[in-house]
């Protein structure tokens, strides 16, 4: 019942606290109308809020955060050396990367990861939603992006959360 009047409580203290810091302002009308701003916000956005998948297996994301901040600091260096050479030997290229997640939020952290990666950009998803387009930056085998983006980054996201499979 709580859940249906207030659906994000940390999110509503935090507007609570964003809006007193705004008005620099700590009287009890402020007070009373961030208490309002916290409640009304949240409730009337609660339609466009994505659901997030269930845990299943939450200490695998300790080894996965670390497998990305690795990826992340690897591809910033090949981004470098391949940027700092000679232009000619880039090879970008636009990629189709079948998906097999379904859930909303599993598939824009997947998208995330791999925009976050240097040298790759989600540049968009299929309506379906059964395709990410992704542009790297030096394709040489696009199967091998492919694989490396479903065996590094989703199948891992699969075994996290609760994802429906095809």
């Amino acid at each position: 019942m709580m859940a249906r009047w207030l659906p994000h409580p940390v999110l509503s203290l935090c507007l609570l606290g964003v809006w007193l810091l705004l008005v620099n302002d700590f009287s009890a009308g402020h007070w009373l109308l961030g208490a309002f701003l916290g409640w009304s916000i949240p409730l009337l956005t609660r339609v466009f809020w994505v659901q997030p998948p269930r845990l299943v297996r939450p200490l695998k994301l300790v080894p996965f955060l670390l497998l990305i901040l690795g990826d992340i600091v690897v591809a910033n260096l090949q981004v470098a050396w391949r940027i700092l050479g000679p232009l000619s030997r880039l090879r970008p290229a636009f990629v189709e990367v079948p998906l097999d997640i379904e859930d909303e939020l599993a598939l824009t952290i997947l998208a995330s990861i791999v925009t976050m990666t240097p040298g790759t950009v989600s540049a968009d998803i299929s309506d379906d939603r059964r395709t990410l387009l992704v542009h790297g930056l030096d394709i040489d085998d696009e199967a091998a992006l492919v694989a490396s983006i479903k065996q590094r980054y989703e199948a891992p996201l699969k075994e996290i959360f609760a994802c429906s499979t095809t």
